[in-house]
């Protein structure tokens, strides 16, 4: 969690920003994107530099290279002089103390065109810099920026990551833009019931700014700390455990930067329209799917992917995107995605089609109904967690069904918080009390999901109990809102005769009356 004195400093960049006539968020966020790219290349270089003479021997991994580049010293277009200039003039900790105007013309005439050259080599966040350029002509902001960045203390993984996910939340709080987020603590809820492991390969295939991504990659790190010690699973955490997809250039670049001051160094967060795109090169290859796509409507037929439409005939996108998200899962793979409320109760022909395959060809394990504040202010949408196995044969035993009434937060626009921060989310800092509970499910239905044996006797009346499958094949139409296997607990209520109701009120209009009559005596 960042510090108040961390907070300050990234709102004033914020700040800078809005003043320096940048003001579109998701703008200003891909400003800083860039310029954090451009610290980290020199940070990068610099530890190389360390090691190299340290061990009394070569760079091996050179990012600035040797040499000279030309610089026009003029910005009169009939003055050609030129001059050489070293590339070390390109790099953050030479950059950030030349005067501003020489510091704007480097950076936009020359470490621009560097990135994007880097990006023609196809590293991993690199190859997203492909379309890199400098969003304002302001000499004074960029030096603003640039010192405001380099006063913030970011030496450690944690630190920068926190950074980052504050500067991303700006986005949320800021307008439309925060569709690209799902709630972090959300997020870490459905990490945490999923529970990945060292040799998962994980896919997000709206992965947006890669919240679910991050969240997996930091619950290993806890979880398995001697993960990173081993040099296979290293390997793998770094180079083919996460993967995320996204048709928004932005968002990839965000995305990528995300994962990198995570200290994730080559995820692969790729272009690709995920419903239009076919899908065999990667079909089965992942063991775990974690996502919140965006459920636009409906799409044409001809715009999507043949092999979707195979698995359920729609132009639905969120019966697209479940489709999809069983083509990508290999056999035994897992899945928690949110869905809006339709998909468990929807009526059409490929609603029923979808949840019956997750009923019976596959393995549904739980239905987790979401307060319709959630995501507020954006969306007031009833959405629900889906919980689900693929297995191709069937297997579904009992379906777990909770219904969260509140999140922590409050469930209108404002969305203030109803509990300090370190009782928050799925794993607070102490048990929550009963009156604390009613505030914050989320610690309730981790607990509840793992012993799921104990729900087995839970009333239907509770707040979560399990569905035989039976129970949910023989509605006809394989429906899985809770409201249909929820019971709610009537109390009988003892009503008065109305004989003695009539009486009482026959008293009270007496005593009505007598009161009247000693009011006249007094005023007569």
């Amino acid at each position: 969690m960042i510090t108040g004195a961390i907070r300050s400093q990234v709102d004033q960049i914020w700040g800078a920003f809005w003043s320096g006539g940048v003001s579109n968020p998701l703008s200003v966020i891909e400003q800083i994107t860039y310029l954090l790219f451009i610290k980290r290349l020199d940070e990068i270089h610099t530890r190389e530099e360390a090691k190299a003479t340290a061990l009394k021997r070569p760079m091996e991994r050179r990012i600035f290279p040797e040499g000279t580049f030309r610089y026009k010293v003029s910005d009169d277009p009939d003055d050609e002089t030129n001059v050489d200039r070293p590339y070390d003039d390109l790099r953050w900790q030479r950059l950030i103390n030349f005067e501003p105007r020489e510091k704007m013309k480097l950076v936009d005439q020359h470490v621009f065109p560097f990135l994007r050259n880097m990006a023609e080599k196809g590293t991993s966040f690199a190859t997203h810099m492909k379309d890199a350029r400098l969003g304002f002509s302001n000499a004074a902001l960029l030096d603003k920026v640039m010192r405001l960045l380099d006063d913030i203390q970011m030496d450690d993984r944690d630190t920068k990551g926190d950074v980052y996910e504050y500067m991303l939340g700006k986005i949320a709080s800021a307008g439309q833009n925060g569709q690209f987020r799902t709630p972090r603590h959300i997020i870490n809820l459905m990490v945490h019931l999923m529970a990945p492991k060292p040799g998962d390969v994980i896919c997000d295939p709206a992965a947006g700014t890669c919240g679910f991504l991050v969240a997996a990659g930091e619950y290993l790190r806890d979880t398995y700390p001697e993960m990173l010690r081993n040099p296979e699973q290293r390997e793998h955490f770094h180079n083919r455990m996460f993967h995320g997809f996204d048709f928004d250039s932005t968002m990839l670049r965000i995305g990528s930067m995300n994962m990198v001051l995570h200290g994730v160094e080559n995820a692969d967060v790729a272009y690709r329209d995920s419903l239009a795109q076919e899908h065999g090169a990667d079909a089965g290859t992942y063991s775990l799917i974690l996502a919140n796509p965006p459920f636009a409507g409906s799409l044409d037929y001809d715009a999507t992917a043949k092999d979707l439409q195979k698995i359920v005939k729609t132009k639905k996108t969120e019966l697209l995107f479940i489709a999809l998200f069983l083509r990508l899962l290999r056999t035994g793979g897992r899945a928690a995605v949110v869905v809006p409320d339709g998909v468990l109760f929807g009526s059409s022909s490929a609603h029923k089609d979808i949840r019956k395959m997750l009923v019976e060809s596959h393995k549904l394990d739980a239905v987790i109904k979401l307060p319709s504040g959630v995501f507020r202010p954006y969306a007031g949408v009833s959405t629900a967690i889906l919980l689900f196995t693929k297995t191709g044969v069937g297997g579904t035993g009992h379906v777990w069904f909770y219904d969260m009434a509140a999140d922590g937060l409050s469930l209108d626009d404002k969305r203030a918080d109803l509990l300090p921060p370190e009782l928050q989310g799925p794993t607070p800092a102490r048990p929550l009390t009963a009156e604390e509970h009613g505030k914050n499910n989320l610690p309730d239905i981790l607990a509840r999901w793992g012993d799921l044996g104990g729900e087995a006797s839970r009333p239907r009346t509770a707040q979560s109990f399990m569905v035989p499958v039976s129970d949910i094949i023989a509605t006809g139409t394989w429906d899985l809102s809770l409201n249909r296997y929820k019971q709610v607990e009537q109390k009988q209520v003892k009503h008065d005769a109305p004989k003695d109701i009539i009486a009482e009120l026959r008293a009270l209009e007496a005593e009505i009356a007598e009161g009247l009559d000693r009011l006249e005596e007094m005023l007569g």
